[in-house]
């Protein structure tokens, strides 16, 4: 898929992502591969950056866990990361409308 389809969505997809519950960034990447059939398969160098700028915006939170066999960063949406989660599905619905309606097949 076009990298240029995927600027603007990569922040709505995380948030959404996330929005299942917390999960350290190694798993968001797989999460992102996976969900999306391998079409958006990041480098960890793509999704950690998107990852501390959605966490400085206020929009993610993170905290060290020490559960596994190693200390992981764990990520996990704020109350503004919710309220931006619901907005970003509205905004996604509309747009897919939107170009349904202008891609519709008309005879």
């Amino acid at each position: 898929m076009a990298a240029e389809r995927l600027k603007g969505n990569l922040d709505m997809m995380l948030l959404q992502i996330l929005g299942g519950g917390e999960m350290h960034g190694y798993r968001v990447v797989c999460e992102l591969r996976d969900r999306s059939g391998g079409e958006f398969d990041l480098p960890e160098g793509t999704v950690y950056p998107a990852l501390h700028r959605l966490e400085s915006q206020g929009l993610l939170s993170s905290s060290w866990s020490t559960a596994g066999p190693r200390r992981r960063r764990v990520y996990r949406l704020s109350a503004a990361g919710h309220r931006a989660l619901a907005n970003e599905r509205r905004e996604w619905a509309r747009f897919v409308d939107a170009v349904g309606a202008v891609m519709a097949v008309t005879a």
